[in-house]
């Protein structure tokens, strides 16, 4: 039976943010080779545009997310599930900022708050969790 901790959800939530990263990439080439978008160019077509954006707007993400994140396992909230719960929103809400900046860059508001709000929910437990335990109140 698998004993769900907090550092094994936050290393799932590491693992699908990873994967959704990596589609990103994959599918930001795909539309590279289809659109004929030699590197290093950025620009072309407007579907290779959107895919690439997706790619270096959760790349981008990344950088604050999973240093966020695994501050959250190593210093945890007494409920520590909550943290990788919040890492599964952000994971949530990527896919639906990439599903509605696809389609039409002017939607991607939900995604962009939901992924966004999981970021500053996960600095504030990064915070209040090294506090707790920087001043013993562990």
């Amino acid at each position: 039976m698998i004993h769900f901790t907090a550092p094994l959800m936050s290393a799932i939530d590491t693992i699908l943010a990873v994967m959704f990263y990596l589609f990103t990439a994959a599918r930001a080439g795909k539309a590279r080779a289809e659109f004929g978008i030699a590197a290093p160019a950025t620009v072309g077509h407007p579907i290779f545009e959107r895919a690439y954006r997706v790619q270096m707007n959760t790349l981008e993400q990344l950088a604050a997310f999973v240093p966020l994140l695994w501050l959250t396992a190593i210093y945890p909230m007494p409920v520590a599930w909550i943290a990788p719960l919040v890492g599964l929103v952000w994971v949530i809400g990527r896919i639906l900022y990439q599903r509605a900046y696809m389609r039409d860059p002017t939607t991607r508001a939900m995604g962009v708050m939901t992924s966004g709000l999981a970021i500053v929910a996960l600095l504030a437990l990064a915070i209040a969790g090294v506090l707790r335990a920087g001043l013993g109140w562990a």
